[in-house]
C-alpha cells in the first residue's frame, strides 16, 4: 500500500475532494448586497445570532441554554430593547456571561423598500442617527462602539447604499445566512401561510445541513416572540445545538471568523 507523505499532496488532495482552498481570511467571507452573510465554507463553524426588539422573555432560557453547551453567541438589539428598563436584567446577564451584545437598529426602522430594495427609505443623516442613538444606549452598558463593530441592520434588510453607509460610520455590516428559515421564529399563525412551526424550522434547519451543510453559517433567530406564538424556537435551542454538535459543528463568534 503506498503512504502519502508529502504535505504538498495531502493539502492538494483535501482541496480536490472537499472543494476548499488555502487562502486569505478575507477571501472566504461570503458577501450579499454589501453585507457578510457567511464566513468560512471550509469549516465547521455556526455563529449564533440573536436579535431584539420588541420582546425579551427567551433571554433568560437562552442564557441557560448557552452556558450548558458552553457557547458564545451574539446579541443585536435595538435601541428600544436597551431602554426598555424591563429587560435590564436580561441584557446586564448577557454582558456578564461574555456574550457580543451589538447594535440592531435604535428604533427599528425599515431602511430599504421590501418592493423595490434599491430605494432607500432614510437619508443618510437619518441612517447616521438611528445607528449612533442605538450605541448611545449600549454606552449605558458599557459596550463601546469599537468594540461592538459588527451592525445587523433592522428587519434584516437593507441594500449596497445601506451598506456603504455603514462602512463609512467605522462598521461592519452582517446579516443571516439563507436557507433554514431560521429567522421566521417570530412568525405567528395570524400571519397564514407565513406562519413556520418551531418544529418546521427544527426539521428545515437539519434538512439544509444534510443537503448543503452549515459550514460558515450565520444562524439568526430571536430572543422574543410575540406571545401570540404558540412554540417558541428557543425551547428548542439545547436539541438543535446537541444535534448540530454531534455531526460536528462548533460553534464561534462572529469576530473569530471575520478578519478585523
Amino acid at each position: 500500500m503506498y503512504i502519502v507523505r508529502n504535505w504538498t499532496i495531502w493539502i492538494s488532495l483535501f482541496v480536490i475532494y472537499t472543494g476548499c482552498h488555502v487562502s486569505t481570511p478575507e477571501k472566504t467571507l461570503i458577501y450579499s448586497y454589501g453585507a457578510i452573510t457567511r464566513t468560512d465554507t471550509c469549516q465547521k463553524q455556526i455563529h449564533l445570532v440573536f436579535t431584539g426588539d420588541e420582546y425579551a422573555e427567551g433571554g433568560p432560557i437562552i442564557r441557560e441554554v448557552l452556558d450548558k453547551h458552553g457557547i458564545k453567541a451574539s446579541f443585536f438589539l435595538t435601541g428600544n430593547f436597551y431602554r426598555n428598563p424591563d429587560f435590564r436584567p436580561v441584557i446586564e446577564g448577557l454582558v456578564a456571561d461574555g456574550h457580543y451584545l451589538g447594535a440592531h437598529s435604535d428604533r427599528h426602522l425599515l431602511y430599504a423598500s421590501w418592493e423595490n430594495r434599491d430605494s432607500t427609505l432614510v437619508s443618510r443623516e437619518a441612517f447616521k442617527k438611528d445607528v449612533l442613538n442605538n450605541y448611545k444606549e449600549m454606552s449605558r452598558f458599557g459596550i463601546q462602539k469599537d468594540k461592538a463593530p459588527y451592525y445587523l441592520p433592522p428587519y434584516e434588510w437593507y441594500n449596497e447604499e445601506i451598506a456603504r453607509w455603514t462602512k463609512d460610520l467605522g462598521l461592519v455590516l452582517v446579516n443571516f445566512s439563507p436557507g433554514t428559515y431560521s429567522n421566521a421564529d417570530y412568525t405567528i399563525p395570524g400571519m397564514g401561510s407565513r406562519y413556520l412551526s418551531s418544529d418546521t424550522i427544527f426539521s428545515r434547519i437539519l434538512r439544509y445541513e444534510e443537503e448543503k451543510g452549515l459550514n460558515g453559517f450565520i444562524l439568526l433567530l430571536h430572543i422574543g416572540v410575540h406571545p401570540e406564538r404558540p412554540d417558541p424556537f428557543y425551547y428548542k435551542l439545547d436539541s438543535l445545538i446537541q444535534v448540530l454538535k454531534n455531526r460536528g459543528y462548533g460553534f464561534t463568534l462572529l469576530d473569530q471568523a471575520i478578519p478585523s
